[in-house]
This record gives C-alpha cells, structure tokens and sequence, in this order.
C-alpha cells in the first residue's frame, strides 16, 4: 500500500509531505484546490507521462516520492528481480521533472528507465476515474480480471505451460523438417562429400603440424653438413676437451706449491670443458633432428596437398575440414534416419497440441460458468448505484482457430445501459458518469482478486447524490476492507465514510502574491466542518454541522 507521498515544486505545491494508511482515505477541498494536480503528480511517480508544464514557476526542477509497503511475493519485486533491482520491502518510486522537458526515474534510489517505473507502477496502483482508460476499460485485462474471479489462475499457468510445450513440439518437428527437406535437395552430394572427407580424415591443427615438421626437415638438410663439422671439432677427434683436461690436470699438481697462480687458470680452462661439452650435446640433438627419412617428407608433401586440395573445394580452411566431414555425416545419418524421426516429431507435436487443447477447452467451459457468476455479482451492484435498469455483461468468445497461451478466449467486458439498447463494450457504450459507476461495483466484486494493492478513485461521484453518493461511499469503504483506497471526492456521503480525511487548500503567500497548495489531515471537529461545508456550500448552517453529525454517525453505525 501507499505509505507515503512526497512533493515538491510541482505547479501550485511547494512542499508537500502526506502520510498514508490502510482503509479508505478522502480527498475533499473546494474546486481549484489543487486536487488535479495531487493526482497528476502521483501519476508522475508512477510512470505517467512527464511535461515541462509540472514544474513550479521559478523552480528548475520538481519532484515525485511515492513509497510503498509490499509483501516479497508482490508482482510488483518481481518487476525489480527482473530488472536487475533490490527489493527492500520498502518501495521507494521517485520521479525527477526537470523544467526543460526531460525527466529521470528511480526506484529504491536506483536510476530506471521510465518503461519500468510504470511497470512497477502499474502493479501497485489502479487510478480510476471517468475518462480514466488505463484500467478496467482495457480490454485486454478483462480476461486476467475474470481468471482471477474464479481463481483460475493455476489453471492459466497450466495452460500457458502446454502452450509452450506445444510451440517448442513444433519447432522441433518444423526444423527437422526443414533440415530434411535441405538435405534431400542435395543428397548425392552430401553422401559423395561425407564419403571423401571420411577417407581422407582430417583432423584439427594437421595443417599447422605438418607444415613445421616439413619446414624443419627441409632446413635440417642444408645444414647438416655444417653441424657435423662443428660437432667434430667440439666433440670428435679434433676436440681440444683432451688436451684441454690433461693440461688442467698437469696445472692441478703444480698448483699445490703456488695455488694463487694456478687456481684462475684451471677454473677458466674447466668452464671451457664444460662449454664444449654442451655445444657438444646441443650439435648432437640438432644433428638428431635433421636425421630424417626422405619417404616421410614425401608421404607429409602429399597429405598436405590432399588437404590443401580438399580445402579449395570445399571452399573450407583445412583446418574446418573436420567439422565439414563431421555435419555432412550428420546430413547423410539424417537422410538416412530422418523419416524415422519425423514420424516421432509428428507424433510428439499431436500429442502436445491434444493435451493444450483439451486444457484450454476445459478452461473455456470454467471461464463460461465463471463469466455468469461475475456478471450476477456485478448486476448485484447496480441497482443501489442508479443503474438498476443497465446490465452487466462478460463476452467470452471462444475461437478454436486462433490458440494463444492463455487459451482460445477473448474476454470483454460489456454493458446495457437501458433496456432494448444495443448492448456494447464498456467503454464505447457507457457515458462518464455510468462508466465510473460500473467500474467501481466491478472492483468492489472482485475486491482484492487480480487488484492492485492501492486503488485510486478520482470523482466517481460526480453527478449523482443522495442515495447513490451514499451506495458508492458504502462500496468504497467495503472495498477499503481489503484493498487501501483513496477517492477524491465532492460527496459527503462519501466524505462521512474515511478511515483518514485530507482536506486539499490553496494558501496565499507574500501577501497574495502566489498561492500554494496545501494538505491537512483533518480531525474530527475540523472533519464535521468539512462535511458541512460540501453539504452547504459558502456559508455553513447550523443545519448543515447537523447533517454532517448525522452522515458520520451513520457511517460508523
């Protein structure tokens, strides 16, 4: 529910700061009190349409917090999880309207796009009123609204599931196919192909191995000859490692009487054993190398030509050759195996399409019966509302031929004003003040099933009084028993049955100068004055204070 709503600088409002509870909650003030302009910038907050018009006079930018309490299985933290936001519990809506147009959104402090502010927006609040057409006038939510009426909705989510089950049967059988109907184009090529690239056989990176290994034999052959005369010299008869190490050893006698002079020497003349050796050992392993049978470089040139060949006409790199010879053999095990598996998908594909339809005739025939008991219940409403001569009605038309996820129908809600009128869709068929009224005896039927958690009611009792502004005011707080309810009002009828009375005034400031808009929680003796004033007009009666004691006790009665 709305916890709270904070303005500021939004045309007439300065600063403005109202806290909100559950129940039913009246708006009230004279006209041009700024009423309107509360509710457009809630609208603001929720998602609704910006304008550079909002912002205050003199001010570079207005602003919109909306915070809201919401249990964590709410539609609404589903939006969030979506999107990548924290839920918190506490919903926080912000909406920034700069004076040159553009404006920002955030939830929970977290900057959004307006798509999703209004989303979220959306789950949370319904604004009803008399030209209002984003609510209950949307056809498309008439067939949610009566699903959630009879509790259907693990019966659509059953639905919704066989439907995907179906359209995924025949992607698969519609691919196979298609996968058929390619391969048999080009069925002797594919086979003549796969049979080509299965006995050549290659494998991934042959390419690359082969041509290193043919690179390195045929440098190996040039310069073999000079590693064997350098391997001679280091390491063969004409080694100086011999001569060196009888040297070292001479030194080494000697060199017990005159250490100092010989220890350089034989340390230098010992590294330079050493340095031959292992030139020795490096020749050796390069002469290994370039050891080679000609008979494989010959078998290495010819396999790189077949690939290289097979390359150019498959118009493949070679080292794509393999993945080529494995989706050919595929192609031809398809060819082959194909038919088998295409009764298999065939058959899957009916069977999924029987189970889908036989639970979306199952659930026609309850959206049927439903329909009924819905229309019964509203029809209930009308007659207290001044609409005892119209009729509600629910189309539910079903057409077989045209399948969705939620099943064959398509529901709208209808209505008749009088009778032998051509009945008609709500919307088209029922004036401002009869659709307000519809509207509300539909809400207070499904009262919190398939509802927003906060519903906004915007003059819904313009134009009538009495017994009707009494009939709606009673709904509106039977309705604030399960859902919280805000109604902007001119009725005290209606006034009379709040759980919190706002009054909305316009102050002058410097000295007259400008005017802002005000809120005031209203107590009870202020409450009563209020009420008499919408029942007397200007100038408040003893008669009228009594009246308004009267419509307050009877709605605590």
């Amino acid at each position: 529910m709305l916890a709270r709503l904070s303005i500021r600088d939004i045309v007439l409002i300065e600063r403005l700061d109202i806290e909100f509870a559950s129940g039913l909650a009246v708006l009230t003030g004279e006209t041009g009190a700024g009423k309107s302009i509360l509710l457009d910038a809630f609208a603001l907050a929720l998602g609704g349409r910006g304008d550079a018009g909002l912002v205050r006079h003199g001010a570079e930018q207005g602003q919109v917090t909306a915070v809201f309490d919401i249990p964590k299985n709410h539609p609404a933290a589903k939006i969030l999880a979506e999107n990548g936001l924290d839920d918190t519990g506490e919903m926080i809506l912000r909406r920034v309207q700069l004076a040159d147009g553009r404006t920002r959104a955030f939830i929970n402090d977290q900057s959004i796009s307006v798509q999703t502010l209004k989303a979220v927006g959306a789950a949370l609040v319904e604004i009803h009123g008399q030209h209002d057409e984003r609510a209950l006038v949307d056809a498309a939510t008439h067939r949610r609204l009566l699903d959630a009426f009879a509790g259907l909705e693990k019966d659509v989510a059953a639905v919704e599931a066989l439907w995907d089950a179906r359209s995924t049967a025949n992607t698969a059988l519609e691919e196979h196919r298609a996968a058929m109907e390619s391969a048999a184009r080009e069925a002797d090529y594919l086979r003549h192909a796969s049979d080509e690239l299965k006995q050549l056989a290659p494998k991934d990176g042959e390419e690359t191995a082969l041509a290193a290994r043919r690179t390195t034999m045929m440098q190996g052959e040039k310069i073999a000859s000079d590693l064997r005369e350098a391997q001679e010299a280091v390491g063969g008869h004409h080694s100086p490692v011999a001569t060196l190490s009888a040297a070292v050893r001479r030194l080494e006698r000697r060199g017990v009487n005159s250490p100092a002079l010989v220890e350089p020497a034989v340390k230098a003349i010992d590294a330079a054993i050493n340095a031959l050796e292992e030139a020795d050992q490096h020749l050796q392993a390069a002469l290994a190398a370039t050891d080679f049978d000609p008979a494989e470089l010959e078998r290495i040139e010819e396999r790189l030509f077949a690939l290289r060949g097979a390359s150019r006409k498959y118009s493949t790199p070679v080292d794509g050759l393999a993945a080529l010879a494995a989706k050919y053999a595929a192609d031809v095990v398809l060819i082959d195996a194909g038919a088998s598996r295409l009764k298999k998908l065939e058959q899957a594909a009916i069977e999924a399409d029987s189970r889908y339809a036989a639970a979306a005739k199952k659930l026609s025939l309850v959206r049927q019966k439903s329909a009924e008991k819905l229309n019964k219940a509203v029809n209930a409403e009308l007659a207290p509302l001044k609409l005892e001569r119209a009729k509600f009605m629910t189309q539910v038309e079903t057409d077989e031929a045209a399948p969705g996820p939620q099943g064959f129908d398509r529901v709208e809600f209808w209505v008749q004003t009088n009778p032998g009128t051509k009945p008609g869709p709500l919307m088209k068929v029922a004036s401002g003040g009869e659709l307000s009224r519809f509207l509300l005896a539909l809400k207070v039927v499904l009262s919190d099933r398939g509802s927003a958690p906060t519903l906004v009611f915007d003059e819904i009792d313009t134009g009538v009084g009495g017994a009707v502004a009494d009939a709606i005011g009673g709904r509106l707080a039977r309705l604030a028993g399960k859902v919280q309810v805000m109604a902007v009002t001119h009725a005290p009828q209606v006034a009379a049955r709040a759980d919190q009375h706002l009054l909305i005034s316009k102050d002058a400031l410097d000295k007259g100068k400008r005017v802002a808009t005000r809120v005031n929680a209203l107590a009870a003796d202020h409450r009563r004055e209020e009420i008499a004033r919408m029942l007397a007009g200007a100038e408040i009666t003893a008669e009228a204070r009594a009246a308004a004691d009267r419509l307050l006790k009877a709605a605590t009665a």
